[in-house]
């Protein structure tokens, strides 16, 4: 209000001076225009605070460069130093502490290299998280001060709204930089996909509408992109819809999630976004009658995106918005559209993400008197502690008892059994189907041992590693005679076997694992030129060379009696174990923990070289016929040149395989390199018959 009566006032003098007092009296005139230069720009008078027009503004912005002030901004940083100090009542380690209170008096009295040095002291002490944490009850109020009596005059706008309370932040407090610019940034009409939660979170959901119980839901469904719609039957028998949704997702700063970085930020700052288009998306999914009425409830960027879907027009003329409860959340310049809409927003002052608008906890502004607002303090100040959901669903339950009682009161039409749950996966934008384009091919049925199966076997999540030996060149020969398919690749004389597992998480045909043991060949027709190894790592529509499949092993019936069909062989039935992390694999045929195993291969990786996972090509022989089977695979892979991986056989296993392994001198042995992928899509289709001769 100061600067606004300064400048209007000083551009309206000013402007009636010219235009009145230089044509009639040009010396009155002009004592008069000297007067007024000198009063908006003498320290003593109104400081520097040139106004009307664009010199003026220029004239402004120049003097901010060189550091001048203007009256209005020393009364508006006195205003924000008595602000800081009247929090320091209720917060006495602000001005307790020496290091805080050395950082808030520099910033307060505009010495840089002194505020410069107090931060860095304070987080070499401390750390980030801790000194967020503390300066978090004066947060806006300090950067606010910063920006006012900074030399920068792009961020002068966003202090006079942080300080006045008239409306969020506009910019960046610190550099000037547009909020928008960055909000932009986080495009998407927004999508929602129906998802099954884990059983685990299931049995966790409530079973009863209460405040308590929707904010467990939050904390069930946590952090991962999801968000929860329940419908309640009332005490008065009317089903209604609560929409539960949590904060943002960790990760990357922008990726498919409207709940990510940006995306939090984009629901502060602006009146709609991905978030809350996705959220509307999953309501109108959802299936709710015309006119239903609806409970929005949201933490953090959800508290902030359910408050935009509040303040949509359109969505509020479809559904009846009756309460909107934010926790944790920016939501100090968000209005529902519907004024019946009853609103509770609830922040702990230790909390720096109500701040992202420019006001927080605790405030001196009464922004909403017609809300229910709950700010309050409690011995947890660590941030991100104090910000989490389960840390503000303990300190409801158990520190704010009126706030519980009052806000459960008001939702007293949503306190009955749920009849209702659905949990729904947010995008930016809609999602292409699950293994656009690589598995979206042509499907064929053919007989399985529970009736029919759907060729090529479709998985969309697995990992796989494959390791190579050095084996007996004469036990591959003799594997090989026959089969027409040439000697076997050789490395300094040895013969190469592969061993290769494989973990198919997400399939066409369920969870399996399988492991192969095979000789590494140049294929029909040819011996092994001096590009052999080259055509290993060739796509299957254009490989010769593969493995002649000496033994097989997977774990379900359902694959041991399409394996004729996939890959021409009779594989055995046992329990596989697949573990693969970063640089360590461990993987175990037969049952280990009953003492009947019949292989393990672990270890080391080591350092790997990243490569593109390529497909696994293989040949078998069946009645007389040589089959030719591939594994289309994509994703990212390693190579590791120096593996310390072991292969160890089961000391006298009868089984077939640990006899071969055995006869090709790998027990024992250790792999010359190896590749591993943790994810990897693949498409196994039927082999087909090649001729040899």
């Amino acid at each position: 209000m100061i600067r606004g009566a300064a400048v209007h006032a000083t551009a309206a003098i000013t402007d009636a001076a010219l235009l009145q007092a230089l044509p009639h009296a040009p010396s009155a005139g002009r004592r008069t225009l000297r007067a007024l230069l000198r009063a908006i720009t003498d320290r003593r008078g109104l400081g520097w605070a040139p106004a009307g027009g664009r010199p003026a503004s220029l004239a402004a912005a120049l003097g901010a460069f060189a550091g001048a002030e203007s009256l209005a901004v020393r009364v508006l940083a006195t205003s924000l130093r008595l602000r800081i100090a009247a929090v320091a009542l209720d917060h006495p380690e602000l001005t307790g502490d020496p290091m805080l209170n050395r950082l808030v008096e520099a910033a307060a009295a505009d010495r840089d290299l002194e505020a410069v040095r107090a931060l860095r002291a304070l987080l070499r002490d401390r750390g980030a998280v801790r000194v967020l944490s503390q300066l978090a009850p004066v947060f806006g109020e300090v950067l606010a001060l910063r920006a006012l009596l900074d030399e920068n005059p792009l961020n002068d706008a966003t202090a006079w709204l942080i300080a006045t309370g008239t409306g969020y932040a506009t910019a960046d407090p610190v550099t000037g930089m547009s909020n928008r610019a960055v909000a932009v940034l986080d495009r998407g009409e927004g999508a929602a996909r129906r998802v099954e939660p884990a059983e685990a979170e299931s049995a966790r959901l409530a079973t009863k509408g209460s405040l308590l119980g929707f904010l467990g839901n939050i904390s069930v469904i946590g952090t991962t992109g999801r968000v929860l719609i329940q419908s309640v039957e009332g005490p008065d028998g009317v089903v209604r819809h609560v929409v539960q949704a949590p904060g943002m997702r960790t990760g990357r700063p922008d990726h498919d999630s409207p709940q990510d970085l940006l995306g939090a930020f984009s629901s502060a700052v602006l009146a709609a976004s991905p978030y809350s288009r996705a959220l509307a998306k999953a309501v109108a999914d959802y299936g709710l009658p015309e006119g239903a009425e609806l409970a929005l409830i949201g933490h953090s960027a959800g508290g902030a995106a359910v408050m935009n879907l509040a303040q949509d027009p359109a969505f509020c003329a479809r559904h009846t918005v009756t309460h909107a409860i934010a926790v944790g959340a920016p939501v100090d310049f968000k209005r529902p559209a519907d004024p019946g809409t009853w609103v509770a927003s609830v922040t702990n002052q230790h909390d720096i993400v109500p701040t992202l608008d420019g006001q927080g906890a605790g405030g001196c502004f009464d922004l909403h008197p017609d809300w229910y607002v709950v700010d309050y303090s409690d011995a947890t100040h660590l941030f991100p502690l104090c910000h989490s959901i389960d840390r503000y669903l303990a300190n409801i339950a158990a520190d704010l008892p009126e706030a519980r009682d009052h806000i459960d009161g008001r939702l007293a039409p949503y306190r009955g059994p749920v009849v209702r749950s659905q949990v729904y996966r947010l995008f930016d934008h809609p999602p292409e189907p699950e293994g656009f384009p690589f598995l979206t091919v042509p499907t064929h049925a053919v007989p399985g041992p529970g009736g029919r199966v759907e060729l090529p076997i479709r998985c969309q999540d697995g990992g796989a590693l494959t390791a190579y030996f050095a084996a007996d060149p004469a036990v591959a020969a003799a594997l090989l005679e026959g089969t027409g398919l040439g000697p076997a690749v050789r490395v300094a004389g040895r013969a190469v076997v592969a061993v290769h597992a494989a973990w198919n998480r997400r399939t066409s045909v369920g969870v399996h694992r399988e492991l192969h043991v095979g000789i590494v060949v140049p294929g029909p027709w040819r011996a092994r030129g001096p590009l052999g190894w080259y055509d290993l790592v060739r796509g299957a529509d254009r490989r010769r060379s593969g493995l002649f499949l000496a033994g097989s092993v997977v774990d379900t019936a359902v694959v041991a009696a399409l394996a004729p069909r996939l890959w021409g062989g009779e594989p055995s039935l046992l329990p596989l174990e697949f573990g693969l992390a970063t640089g360590v694999a461990h993987i175990t045929a037969g049952a280990s923990g009953a003492g009947e195993w019949l292989l393990v291969l672990g270890g080391r990786l080591g350092p790997g070289l990243p490569v593109s996972e390529r497909d696994l090509v293989g040949y078998a022989r069946a009645a007389g016929t040589t089959l030719r089977s591939c594994v289309r695979a994509r994703g990212r892979a390693l190579l590791h040149p120096a593996p310390r991986l072991r292969l160890t056989v089961a000391p006298g296993s009868p089984h077939p395989l640990a006899h071969l392994l055995r006869d090709l001198g790998l027990d024992g042995a250790r792999p010359l390199l190896c590749v591993s992928a943790t994810a990897r899509r693949t498409l196994r289709d039927a082999a087909v018959p090649v001729p040899t001769t």
